[in-house]
């Protein structure tokens, strides 16, 4: 009895719990809380945030030459080498009278030392390497950074599409029940219309073709609104089967109408991916420098403690210390710094081509940008009009057809007017919503509390 109380109750806190995530899951979702899933779950922005990370700590790396390395060693060897035993006698203070005999120095017998050291090294001077290098480190950061700003707006911007594609599938399928249901009526019309003998057999057949026709786009309506919620999915970076209920419907929205100078003098200013060429040049020019740095001196210090003991654990060795200041000059290496120099000087004119193309290609972008969404907003005027007229054609050509004054042909290219006008309609109102937010990628301005993103 008390096991089946607690299967029942387990499976009653089961049955709560998948309710609860039933109802999460079914929730309505705004294009607001899609931009915002997708900051966080969107695996292009993980990759391009671990790049951010991958920057920050090369900076760390790079502070590191500024500071002095310690080491500790401990070795441990044996051996009869008339050399090493002689040096291990004298590290380990134990030399007496009796080891400088000839045969005791030539013929050693095998010897132990355990030697405990402690090193350190500073570079204290390297013509300026080791600054720039630090310094190339932050522009590289600062270069991450700007790209991990652009990977976020180019997500945003394909969360917006994705939102709106679902708007307008979901507007077809409605409209697409909607003229099938309209083909239905007109089947039935002319149904009653040929057992009154009204009308011919073939006019029946053509409202009939007609209807299967609007029942295949029914269909595939259905379809494409799935696959546009699944696409929707994927740009969050959510599984593609995940349920959501938008909770938005496809509308005309006034939106502030773009003025092409700012745009252009916007995306030159604002662009992350022209901020992330120039970090990446000024980084390029600390490398020429670096290179250059190669023929210069280096100043080191350098100093070491070691105790060495016959055995691991016991003393009875000796210790010593040692210390100093080392001035390197490189005389000769063959050339290879040189070519070095010019290979990043190579890089530097190749970067500095790239910020040139890609200055000409924003503003390019921008220009198209622009004029898409010029070219959406007077379609959507366009589109609006012509809904009412081939409505009002519609609603006159059912009346001349019951009169028997047009041919169910006729019928039925007033209905596909009228279908084919809403279709446009909403398909311009969602380009313009979505050229729009491309328009703003375009300029650099595209964030989440972006005019296209809030409601």
């Amino acid at each position: 009895m008390k096991r089946r109380i607690v299967v029942g109750l387990g499976l009653i806190l089961l049955g709560l719990l998948g309710g609860t995530e039933a109802q999460q899951a079914s929730s309505p979702l705004t294009l607001q809380q899609a931009v915002k899933i997708a900051l966080e779950k969107n695996p292009a922005r993980k990759a391009a945030l671990a790049d951010a990370h991958a920057a920050s700590a090369q900076i760390k790396a790079a502070q590191s030459y500024l500071l002095p390395h310690v080491s500790f060693s401990e070795t441990a060897t044996r051996g009869n080498d008339p050399v090493y035993v002689f040096g291990s006698r004298l590290r380990q203070q134990s030399f007496t009278a009796a080891n400088f005999a000839l045969n005791e120095l030539n013929r050693p017998r095998p010897f132990g030392n355990f030697a405990t050291r402690l090193e350190g090294r500073w570079n204290l001077f390297n013509s300026f390497a080791s600054w720039r290098g630090l310094s190339q480190a932050k522009l590289m950061d600062e270069a991450a950074a700007q790209q991990l700003n652009r990977a976020e707006q180019e997500i945003v911007f394909h969360v917006i599409a994705a939102y709106n594609e679902v708007l307008l599938s979901a507007k077809q399928l409605e409209l697409a029940a909607q003229t099938e249901k309209t083909a239905r009526a007109i089947v039935e019309r002319s149904q009653s219309r040929f057992e009154s003998g009204l009308v011919v057999e073939s006019d029946l057949l053509t409202a009939k073709v007609r209807l299967a026709s609007r029942q295949q786009e029914l269909i595939r309506a259905r379809n494409g609104h799935d696959l546009a919620l699944a696409r929707l999915n994927s740009a969050m970076g959510v599984p593609v089967d995940a349920n959501f209920q938008l909770a938005q419907e496809l509308s005309e929205r006034a939106l502030p109408a773009p003025v092409l100078a700012d745009l252009e003098t916007q995306a030159s200013m604002k662009r992350p991916d022209l901020k992330r060429i120039a970090a990446e040049g000024a980084a390029q020019q600390q490398a020429v420098a670096i290179a250059r740095s190669a023929f210069g001196p280096q100043v080191n210090a350098f100093a070491g403690w070691e105790l060495d003991n016959p055995t691991l654990l016991a003393g009875g060795g000796g210790n010593n210390w040692a210390g100093g200041i080392e001035v390197k000059f490189d005389l000769f290496e063959g050339g290879a710094r040189r070519a070095e120099i010019s290979r990043q000087k190579a890089l530097q004119e190749k970067v500095n081509a790239i910020k040139q193309m890609a200055a000409d290609a924003v503003r390019l972008e921008v220009r198209q940008a622009y004029y898409d969404v010029d070219s959406n907003r007077q379609q959507v005027e366009v589109a609006r009009a012509s809904i009412a007229q081939a409505q009002d054609s519609l609603r006159i050509n059912q009346d001349r057809y019951e009169s028997g004054l047009i041919t169910i042909t006729d019928l039925l290219g007033a209905e596909d007017a009228a279908r084919r006008s809403q279709n446009e309609y909403w398909e311009a109102v969602s380009r313009f919503h979505t050229s729009y937010a491309n328009l703003e990628l375009a300029s650099g301005a595209l964030n989440p509390q972006s005019a296209v993103v809030m409601p």
